[in-house]
């Protein structure tokens, strides 16, 4: 199999684009359905504002199935129907955003942090040095000395302003010169207002100048952004980590058996790969050759090594401990098993949830109706007292205390915090709106094999008719990642046959045909294709119906079965469980657990079962793996699935657990929970802000200086709030 791609292919690819979209079909990848995807980086996005009118430009364009921002990166992931790609860069620059494509595996260095702590050193300098000055005028100057200290205090404030107030105002004219706006519009001019006031005040030996309002507004507004940045940054250090440690390139053996050191890039499923000691798997592969311990403490938290033999399955940024391994690739780099987890991370506040859907709304209208609240404001003072001054410095005051910063924050910093606190317990969340799902449910449902039971049962025994009959049988098991057939595929050591026309029957078994004869293996009635054979749950190894082998089973728990189930029932959620078992090992399991529970239930059915209990007021947690749990998974209110589960079980999943306890689920509730009530109290300290601080402001009871320093706590106290969720010690169980 070539490396890369020839570049006649390439050449092919790109002929009769221009630049941008050229750039853009390279770093892009190939999905299901025919679609591509691809990253584009927007260093400008801050507000919920920028993602609200990006997701919906792009969205509009002709060809896009899927637009979505992440605040946290800074990153647009897009989805387009077509081989050309839209006019993404185009559509963004018409919105003020500069943009470009994200490579691959590229790592950019955080500039924006940098930045905000520059600035933010510059505006608390300046603040402090013309705070000093203003409690001396304050203290009763008299007024040359007022005048001298005005004047230092415009020295001060003017390059502080024009340095730290860059990162708003640049945005603010990046937006309004495309006919736009955003909430760093009225921020702009309440700071650029009031620092003209104060200078015409300081000219014409005015008795007021607010100097100090403007510099600690830029100071603690930078503050307020600041700690929303880090808080991010916080929160994806995890899985950063994660990526920094994966493997760059890998040695890939060729089929002349020459080793070549290429970058992981350009890694496709079917290369041969060798595994040194001390390095990490690059990609999502199989073992063909070799055995060593395996440390995958990274991904799953857990310390023990595990040991990897000839067909095991290995994941991408697992660390190879004892001995040289000859793997084969199974997927690309950005469909590995740590492109997945990485692509979950990211998206975990990129949901739109109720409470975000409501700050995203309320975002949106801020900036109109601030600017004609104070313009209002304005003429409303000016036409009662007729003294201009007093009514522009209170429209100032109006425009600087409404600032939506806290009700922006209120919600995705709860999800950030949450997203953290669940990475560090070793489970992914794929959007903040899962989380509030999962805050709701009164009910667990549970499916049994590979979720309640680990996903490798044990082989009680194995009835062979011929001797070759097993290793055939794990030959063909090899081609599934069905619990069972894991099982069969390790028991014996698989024959040298080549299946073909294979398919895989959810909730069935699977088939291949090999020298003319048809290979099932699955349940009695259908790989046997009688229909009244009797089901003693054993999976039975068919040729053309004949019955070859037969395998029993018995079942592994997963750890902490019991803790998790007693911990689900004390917080007063009702468990059961749906199985495509038969009934035997069911009801054996489900009377040891004490819980209800149904065998023998089709795919359809469980997602029938799982509809219906919605339609009674029932929200369940849907806990499943594989095919055949993937509806199910998606009818339910909320659903979770272990990071065994087959790709469409983890796909159609909310949240991934990684490491292999069942305590995953209980704690995970617990941390939705808790997050919505974060949530809550965020949006009613925000709300109550806002119903206080207006009408006090449009009043003319508040200076700027007061506006700036109450805004300025309320976004404070919000994300304050926010990291009570991701502080340490042991997460709570129960309704909050």
């Amino acid at each position: 199999m070539p490396i890369v791609r020839s570049q006649t292919e390439a050449d092919t690819s790109l002929r009769g684009l221009d630049r941008a979209a050229a750039e853009l079909v390279l770093a892009s990848v190939p999905i299901a359905g025919g679609e591509r995807e691809a990253e584009l980086v927007v260093p400008e996005i801050h507000c919920a504002g920028c993602i609200a009118r990006i997701e919906r430009a792009l969205k509009n364009l002709p060809d896009i199935t899927e637009a979505r921002v992440n605040l946290s990166t800074k990153r647009v992931r897009v989805r387009w129907r077509t081989s050309t790609p839209p006019p993404l860069i185009e559509t963004l620059a018409a919105l003020g955003f500069s943009a470009h494509a994200q490579e691959k595996g590229s790592d950019d260095r955080d500039d924006a942090r940098s930045e905000l702590l520059r600035a933010l050193a510059v505006a608390g300098f300046g603040a402090m040095n013309i705070m000093l000055l203003s409690v001396s005028v304050w203290s009763g100057a008299d007024a040359s000395t007022r005048q001298i200290f005005h004047w230092l205090s415009a020295l001060i404030a003017l390059p502080t302003l024009a340095y730290s107030g860059r990162v708003f105002f640049r945005s603010a004219w990046r937006v309004l010169r495309h006919g736009q706006t955003n909430m760093d519009v009225p921020i702009s001019i309440g700071v650029l207002t009031a620092f003209g006031l104060s200078l015409y005040e300081t000219i014409t030996h005015g008795q007021h100048a607010y100097f100090d309002a403007a510099v600690t507004l830029i100071f603690f507004l930078l503050t307020g952004r600041t700690l929303d940045h880090l808080m991010r940054e916080r929160a994806r250090s995890a899985v950063l980590g994660l990526a920094r440690l994966a493997a760059r390139s890998a040695t890939v053996i060729g089929e002349d058996g020459v080793r070549a050191y290429v970058p992981v890039e350009h890694i496709q499923p079917g290369m041969v790969l060798s595994i040194a000691a001390g390095e990490r798997i690059p990609v999502n592969a199989r073992v063909i050759a070799g055995a060593s311990s395996i440390d995958l403490s990274l991904l799953t938290g857990e310390s023990a090594p595990v040991t990897a033999r000839p067909g095991d399955d290995l994941v991408a940024g697992a660390l190879n401990l004892s001995g040289a391994l000859t793997v084969e690739a199974t997927a690309a780099v950005h469909e590995s098993f740590l492109a997945e987890m990485m692509r979950m991370m990211e998206a975990a506040e990129s949901g739109r949830s109720f409470y975000r859907r409501i700050a995203d709304r309320a975002a949106r209208l801020y900036a109109p109706v601030v600017h004609l609240a104070a313009l209002a404001t304005l003429l409303g003072w000016w036409s009662l007292n007729g003294d201009f001054h007093h009514a522009l410095t209170v429209a100032v005051a109006v425009l600087i205390i409404t600032c939506p910063c806290a009700l922006g924050l209120a919600v995705p910093m709860v999800h950030v915090a949450a997203a953290r606190r669940l990475f560090a317990a070793g489970v992914m969340v794929k959007d903040g709106a899962a989380l509030e799902r999962l805050a709701e449910i009164n009910a667990v449902i549970f499916d049994k094999t590979g979720t309640l039971t680990l996903d490798a049962p044990a082989i009680a025994f194995c009835e062979a008719m011929t001797g070759e009959s097993p290793g055939i049988a794990a030959a063909l098991a090899a081609h599934s990642k069905h619990p069972y057939a894991r099982a069969i595929a390790h028991y014996a050591p698989p024959a040298h046959i080549e299946f073909e026309a294979l398919r895989e029957d959810a909730g069935a078994g699977v088939e291949g045909r090999a020298g003319g004869a048809t290979y099932r293996l699955g349940q009695q009635a259908w790989a046997s294709g009688n229909a009244e054979a009797p089901d003693d749950g054993a999976v039975v190894f068919t040729q053309n119906g004949a019955v070859l082998a037969r395998f029993a089973f018995k079942a592994v728990l997963r750890p902490d079965v019991d803790a998790a189930i007693r911990a689900l029932k004390q917080d007063r959620l009702s468990v059961e469980m749906l199985s495509g078992d038969h009934a035997t090992p069911v009801t054996s399991l489900a009377a040891a657990l004490d819980i209800p529970s149904q065998a023998r239930v089709a795919p359809a059915e469980k997602a029938a079962y799982v509809a219906q209990r919605n339609t009674e007021g029932v929200k369940a947690l849907m806990v499943g793996d594989g095919i055949n749990d993937a509806p199910a998974l998606l009818a339910a209110h909320a659903s979770m699935a272990p990071a065994s589960a087959a790709d469409i079980g983890r796909n159609a999943a909310d949240f991934v657990f990684l490491r292999p306890s069942l305590l995953a689920v209980p704690e995970t509730i617990a941390v939705a929970r808790r997050a919505a009530v974060l949530v809550r109290q965020n949006m009613i300290l925000a709300i109550v802000y806002n119903i206080i601080a207006v009408p006090v402001a449009i009043a003319g009871l508040v200076t700027p200086l007061i506006a700036a320093l109450a805004m300025s706590g309320s976004s404070i106290l919000v994300v304050a709030n926010a990291l009570r969720l991701g502080s340490s010690g042991k997460i709570m169980r129960g309704r909050q």
